[in-house]
């Protein structure tokens, strides 16, 4: 099993349940890793033996344009595409940080992590 991680993925979306998010929107950072039975590429130096991380990046990009009020919707979302991506993906996981969340306090991040 091998772990593939692709890290702090920068997205501007507009998540979140007051008004102003869905208009004014906010930066975002998504990491995701894929534990994965790719023993081929360690011998075969093939795209075709791992798991794709372009792909991994698509899946972010396309899931985090879809506005949700919830960011553990976005999570969710992203996480079922990746579990059916691949079939050589054994585990996942996705954390989706909201930066600079309009709440009262100074607060630089909330988060959701999700893994199967």
């Amino acid at each position: 099993m091998i772990r593939i991680e692709v890290n702090d993925i920068k997205l501007y979306a507009y998540h979140g349940c007051l008004p102003e998010e869905a208009l004014i929107g906010g930066n975002y950072l998504v990491s995701v890793y894929v534990d994965a039975d790719v023993a081929q590429a360690l011998e075969n130096d093939e795209l075709m033996n791992t798991v794709d991380y372009v792909m991994i990046n698509q899946i972010v990009e396309e899931e985090m344009a879809i506005r949700s009020k919830l960011i553990e919707h976005v999570a969710g979302r992203i996480l079922k595409r990746i579990e059916v991506s691949d079939r050589r993906i054994r585990h996942a996981g996705v954390k989706v940080r909201k930066l600079s969340p309009p709440i009262n306090g100074d607060v630089s991040e909330v988060s959701v992590l999700l893994n199967f």
